[in-house]
């Protein structure tokens, strides 16, 4: 009985990504929002729904690479948790993923307009976006796993 349920899952991937460095993601996020934002506006378009939609993913993966990055800093559960994380890098993208998706879901329904199920749509597509290149990127950072014992 070595399986463990969706919740220990999340539990798992929530406790990896506790020391994750939330403080560069966000400023990172918020600055290549702000700058895609004013490239859009210099080039004629201002697409402030797309600048906020790769600033939220880019938040979200950067909070998710760098919480596995370093598996050997933190607390005794932390640690664990990031060697599970980098054991199962599918699984544990599912949480980044799901972050970005719901931070993404407000702006495209209220910003865009596009209606409840547009906004899902697309909020959607932003999240396997991030499920896709944190998986590769933690799937890269499997020998990090090793090393860590």
């Amino acid at each position: 009985m070595n399986e463990i349920t969706r919740r220990d899952e999340v539990s798992l991937s929530a406790a990896a990504l506790r020391g994750a460095p939330w403080k560069t993601a966000a400023i990172t996020g918020g600055a290549v929002a702000a700058g895609g934002f004013g490239l859009s506006v210099l080039t004629g378009g201002g697409d402030l729904v797309w600048a906020l939609g790769l600033g939220t993913a880019l938040f979200a993966l950067i909070a998710a690479i760098g919480a596995v990055s370093k598996p050997d800093v933190g607390d005794r559960v932390t640690r664990q948790a990031r060697l599970w994380s980098l054991r199962h890098p599918w699984r544990f993208s599912l949480l980044p993923a799901g972050i970005a998706a719901v931070l993404n879901y407000p702006v495209q329904l209220v910003l865009d307009g596009e209606g409840v199920f547009g906004a899902g749509w697309d909020a959607l597509w932003h999240g396997a976006l991030v499920y896709l290149v944190s998986g590769v990127l933690t799937l890269a950072m499997r020998g990090r796993a090793r090393s860590a014992r």
